[in-house]
């Protein structure tokens, strides 16, 4: 069986819970090496199925819809073993994000057209605009949508239907009655045509290919049948495993390819039959009951039950869902383990929404179905870079990254050369800004980002911090004898003009935003000599964007230009 994933929750996780799975991370370290970052916990842009709800509102699921046109979730229910007082049987029509019942179709004809509860077993094709067609026991035919009093229905004479798909045309369907292959009117349950083959019971039909490919589980083979002339035209060797349990026969829709769910495992064959490979679950102990596919994203899902019973070597109870790329069936998402799924009570059923974003699985032993939506690992787009910096300026550090959902941050910092790691407190937004301070020389900044798929962090920023200059008010030169003097802390770029004025450099004492970029605070400049300072050694003094020079004269005003310096 499949471990549990640690960051797989039971429920939807809240942003405070995923923020707190990201400050419990401060001291861990960096087992993954990644682009862009220094790891995480799993790597960057790793994909997993998380639940998100489930429901108790449809009895015993045993089988699942989706509709593409009304978007609404239908379940074929059947009643709880524990609750068979309570009609849960039926047609239940359900919203998709909470699993409230729309409306419940209970009534369908019986083998003489009286109407009576009846169980659905099997849900074979949406309706157009709204509803499906299903099968019901023991071999009934119907049709029913949201908000009908009864389904209409028919039954197909023969034995029961063990199996059931799409037909050929809008108006029938292709079922199975054992090794019999028929298409079946649905209106009427008229038989138009059929096959017996040597065995089986199951079959799956591609439509674009004009294909059924029949299981005979106890010949080991797979026929497959061309729908025009009704007719096998080749039969393919199935591996001989376990003890020969069916689970599902399915066909990927955009490929053709045919997955046979058998003990253990699910073997692949592409359109013409030839063996692809096979899929296997977690621990090898679980059976393949269900299977689906997305062409959006060319990805397979398959449900996996427990035996249920204990007593077996890897049993535990659980089941999983598993994701495969349709092209050569490597894992697409990490599992994710269903407690409590296994097969006592029937074969679990899936459902996928177009896109593969939320996937819906029953489990009939526990009555209830489970949403998983998609997540996706953060992937570090930025992280924060070096800075240097003097005491006091402003220190901005950004970082970003990409997830599904959207990753909450928190920043963290280490003042042990990047060997343990603590929450920096309130620091939880992409831009973290902060004044540097003497103590603050030498630590390490970095940003951790996590959802509900993991955590991953960014590379570490150094923080560099020098001392400021005190000595002239930021940065300028002692005044020495003959005319040099001290700089003006003024606009930072500043130089003086020829003929005795000084330059100036810096920005207000303390620093300025241009210290979180790494710019240097400060500069010196000096006086030519024989210019009016050379005579008295008076220092500069600002006033109101001048400078006010003195002399043995009196005084002049002399501006601060741009001038380029000459002398």
């Amino acid at each position: 069986m499949t471990p549990r994933h640690p960051l797989t929750p039971g429920r939807a996780g809240t942003a405070s819970a995923v923020l707190a799975l990201v400050l419990a991370s401060a001291a861990a370290g960096s087992p993954v090496s990644a682009a862009g970052g220094e790891g995480g916990d799993v790597p960057q842009g790793t994909v997993v199925y998380r639940t998100t709800a489930q429901f108790t509102t449809a009895g015993r699921v045993r089988d699942l819809l989706l509709h593409p046109d009304s978007k609404t979730l239908y379940a074929g229910s059947d009643d709880l073993p524990e609750t068979t007082e309570t009609d849960e049987s039926g047609l239940r029509v359900l919203e998709p994000a909470d699993g409230k019942v729309r409306s419940t179709v209970s009534q369908a004809p019986g083998p003489t057209g009286a109407l009576g509860r009846r169980a659905v077993r099997q849900l074979v094709a949406p309706l157009p605009g709204d509803g499906a067609v299903f099968v019901y026991p023991l071999r009934g035919i119907g049709t029913a949508k949201d908000g009908d009093a009864a389904a209409a229905g028919a039954w197909v004479p023969g034995g029961p239907v063990t199996d059931a798909a799409p037909g050929p045309t809008p108006s029938t369907v292709l079922v199975a009655q054992g090794s019999v292959l028929s298409e079946v009117d649905i209106a009427t349950a008229t038989v138009r045509r059929s096959l017996t083959l040597e065995g089986g019971e199951r079959f799956a039909y591609d439509r674009t290919r004009g294909t059924v490919w029949f299981t005979d589980l106890g010949n080991r083979r797979l026929h497959r049948v061309d729908v025009t002339t009704f007719q096998v035209t080749s039969s393919v060797e199935l591996p001989p495993v376990g003890d020969g349990f069916a689970g599902f026969t399915e066909v990927d829709p955009e490929t053709g390819a045919v997955w046979v769910g058998l003990d253990t495992l699910v073997v692949v064959h592409d359109a013409s039959g030839k063996r692809l490979g096979t899929v296997k679950g977690g621990g090898g102990a679980d059976m393949p009951r269900a299977a689906g596919f997305d062409a959006g994203t060319h990805e397979a899902f398959v449900v996996w039950q427990d035996t249920g019973d204990t007593s077996q070597p890897g049993s535990d109870g659980d089941g999983s869902l598993t994701v495969h790329h349709t092209r050569d069936l490597t894992q697409a998402a990490e599992p994710a383990v269903l407690p409590g799924n296994h097969a006592q009570s029937g074969s679990a059923a899936v459902a996928v929404q177009p896109g593969g974003a939320t996937v819906f699985v029953s489990d009939p032993a526990a009555g209830r179905i489970t949403r998983l939506e998609r997540a996706t690992s953060p992937r570090i787009v930025r992280g924060p870079e070096d800075r240097t910096v003097t005491a006091g300026a402003e220190v901005i550090l950004t970082a970003q990254a990409k997830g599904t959902p959207p990753p909450t941050v928190a920043w963290q910092v280490s003042t042990d050369e990047g060997r343990t790691w603590q929450a920096v407190p309130g620091a939880t937004s992409a831009t973290y800004t902060f004044r540097a301070a003497a103590a603050d020389n030498g630590r390490r900044y970095r940003a951790v980002f996590g959802n509900g798929a993991g955590v991953s962090r960014t590379g570490p920023a150094t923080l560099t911090v020098t001392a400021a200059d005190t000595t002239t008010g930021g940065g300028g030169t002692t005044p020495t004898p003959g005319g040099t003097a001290s700089p003006t802390r003024g606009t930072a770029g500043d130089t003086g003009g020829s003929g005795g004025s000084a330059d100036t450099a810096g920005a207000s004492a303390g620093g300025s935003a241009g210290g979180a970029s790494g710019a240097t605070v400060g500069g010196t400049g000096t006086i030519p000599t024989g210019g009016a300072l050379a005579s008295t050694g008076t220092a500069v003094a600002s006033l109101a964007g001048g400078a006010l020079v003195l002399t043995t004269a009196g005084w002049v005003l002399v501006r601060r230009g741009r001038t380029r310096r000459t002398g």
